[in-house]
């Protein structure tokens, strides 16, 4: 199953301030501008292995960590810079990313300080990649690297709040967990449903349809944690916060592993082995069996959970053995940062304190491969 990530990193000066790539986005074809300044996302080609994927990834990510130290710069694995103000994000001249603010409102601000990692995997038997990949949603948590918002602690995994409960709350379909599906007819149908009302909400703001359709159409007017992408073309899993080299590595192989598994055999959800509270293993332990997938409600209870609790709920962690995953051989950068309040001078050290993590972490990576 051909495999492929696109990771975001904020970009920082040597003081810890936020500061635009400029020609780090030179370095290669596969590093590409986001749709605010500070930050830059590393895309990897599809890749018929994790050992391939490890490579070209981490290759990648040395060269522009490089060329970053060379221009007194440095790449920043937080799910939020903790603290910054409007000033310090600004949005690049890009006309979708207005036409955005004037439809889903002024929570759309809250999208500029997210920074994540999405795991492509190349369309097989879609209907189980899609339902698979949404009961793994709170896997998120394994990987969670910031709790603040401007200088305030706020929830465990800041990022899932901040880009589905807050940005896209008035517009839950654009952004928040859609529930399983019996066909991709049936997605398709719910991705038109959701593109209608997306356009009728900015005709209702005063947004000339004819721009609008230019702008915009079914698959580029959604940003579900799950979605489909007429590119490769792949399954997306897009829950996950930028990270160390490392942890996502780790988790992009968990997760094409159970997605693989779910492949081969099939899925069912909510199964007689499936309890209330998420249910058994729902590996087929070598038997040919289908994956079992606990029901869609109990994904979204503990999605809920691992937004407010991350790994410190027993349940997302139970959760998390059930489909498969180690819970204990995951440490979120999270962790490491301070509780409380920042002030402006804390939340720079914290970045470039991240920044050096990365440094470490991807020597140490590449010394193995």
């Amino acid at each position: 199953m051909n495999t492929s990530l696109e990771v975001e990193y904020w970009v920082v000066d040597d003081d810890g301030d936020l500061t635009a790539p400029d020609t780090l986005l030179d370095v290669s074809e596969q590093i590409d501008p986001e749709f605010v300044e500070p930050m830059l996302e590393l895309k990897t080609t599809p890749c018929a292995s994790m050992d391939e994927l490890r490579e070209e990834f981490l290759g990648l990510l040395a060269e522009v960590v490089d060329a970053a130290r060379d221009q007194d710069k440095r790449l920043v694995p937080l799910a939020t810079p903790l603290r910054a103000t409007p000033a310090e994000i600004p949005y690049r001249d890009k006309r979708g990313t207005d036409l955005q603010r004037r439809i889903v409102g002024p929570t759309f601000d809250d999208a500029r300080v997210c920074a994540g990692t999405h795991l492509h995997l190349e369309q097989s038997n879609v209907v189980d990649q899609l339902n698979t990949l949404t009961a793994i949603d709170p896997a998120f948590a394994l990987v969670n690297s910031a709790s603040h918002y401007r200088g305030e602690p706020i929830l465990e995994c800041a990022r899932p709040y901040l880009y589905r409960r807050s940005c896209y709350d008035t517009c839950p379909e654009q952004g928040q967990l859609w529930p399983y599906v019996d066909s991709v007819a049936e997605w398709e149908a719910r991705l038109e449903s959701a593109y209608d009302c997306f356009r009728e909400r900015a005709r209702e703001r005063g947004v000339d349809l004819e721009t609008f359709d230019d702008e915009f159409d079914p698959y580029d007017a959604v940003w579900t944690p799950v979605r489909l992408r007429t590119a490769m073309p792949t399954v997306e899993w897009r829950s996950p916060d930028t990270a160390l080299p490392g942890q996502v590595l780790q988790l992009a192989e968990d997760v094409r592993s159970t997605v693989m598994r779910a492949d081969a055999n099939g899925t069912s959800v909510g199964g007689p082995t499936v309890a209330a509270d998420g249910g058994t293993a729902p590996t087929p332990d070598g038997r040919g069996g289908p994956v079992s997938l606990p029901p869609f409600e109990t994904v979204e209870h503990v999605t809920d959970a691992a937004i407010h609790d991350g790994l410190e709920s027993p349940r997302v962690r139970r959760y998390l053995r059930r489909l498969g995953f180690s819970p204990s051989a995951y440490r979120p950068y999270a962790d490491r940062l301070p509780d409380g309040r920042l002030s402006k001078r804390h939340a720079k050290q914290c970045r470039l304190q991240a920044a050096d993590r990365l440094e470490a972490d991807l020597g140490t990576r590449r010394a193995r491969v």
